[in-house]
């Protein structure tokens, strides 16, 4: 990555990490379908620089909270703040536009495209570089030499010009990413960027989660243990849409209902 692009990448991170105030807040945050309450009043905050995991049983409500969190659905009850602003009533793209960017679980890439193309269309974006990305794309030679840059740095160089839909699975997940950097969050959510990936494949996604910008603070939505052990300093487990725990690690690993809810006894003792 070029060296304007860090800069320019750590820019709101810094204004948030000198306010001293969480980078992503959440409080007493609802969601209910119905009759059924998916997340439960959750109060959540995110400090800077932080390296976050959110896990839990299947059903527990993480997709409708990282959900809740982009603006993809809207909050039954509670308020949603990011670096500092009630971000509760905005759009998917206001709330990229002030710093969070995010992964799915089934990818929304475009197969005809390459991935050079598809990061241009998020940098173009971000900079309202154009309003027609087809008849535009690529006229700034600044902006084709970032999203280059940003490739190379998820080492998907040399397969730029390719067709996405030729890419390995665990390709166009590290492409998944690349986009939503290209956006110079200053908060990331990652929604199980392992899911899928061949065995073969998952020590690139490993890698690349865990040299991701210091000055972007991640949260991880994940089932894959190993990836959360390996990642997160610190988890929240969801139970039935509520905060069940918070904590490290290690008081992760050891909390007898964790063990009870959800990672079970083998399993937290195997990375414990």
């Amino acid at each position: 990555m070029s060296e304007s692009m860090s800069d320019s990448m750590s820019e709101p991170m810094s204004k948030s990490a000198s306010a001293a105030a969480p980078v992503l807040e959440t409080r007493a945050l609802r969601k209910a379908f119905g009759g059924i309450t998916a997340t439960d009043n959750v109060t959540f905050k995110l400090p800077a620089g932080a390296r976050h995991a959110l896990i839990g049983p299947n059903g527990a409500g993480k997709t409708t909270f990282v959900n809740l969190l982009s603006g993809v659905l809207p909050a039954t009850s509670g308020e949603i703040f990011l670096n500092g602003a009630n971000v509760t009533e905005w759009s998917v793209r206001a709330r990229s536009r002030a710093g969070l960017a995010r992964t799915f679980q089934i990818n929304q890439l475009y197969p005809d495209l390459t991935p050079l193309e598809s990061v241009l269309i998020a940098v173009n974006e971000r900079e309202n570089a154009a309003t027609s990305w087809f008849q535009r794309l690529g006229r700034r030679a600044d902006l084709v030499d970032e999203a280059a840059d940003l490739l190379e740095r998820l080492n998907l160089a040399d397969v730029m010009h390719a067709r996405v839909g030729s890419l390995a699975y665990g390709r166009q997940r590290l492409l998944e990413i690349a986009i939503a950097l290209a956006s110079r969050p200053s908060v990331l959510l990652l929604d199980e960027p392992a899911a899928g990936v061949p065995e073969g494949e998952r020590d690139q996604i490993l890698d690349v989660v865990a040299a991701l910008p210091a000055d972007v603070s991640l949260i991880l939505i994940e089932h894959d243990m190993d990836l959360v052990f390996r990642f997160a300093k610190t988890s929240a487990v969801l139970v039935n849409g509520a905060l069940f725990v918070e904590g490290t690690r290690d008081e992760i690993a050891r909390d007898p209902r964790v063990r009870k809810v959800y990672l079970g006894e083998e399993e937290i003792a195997h990375h414990g």
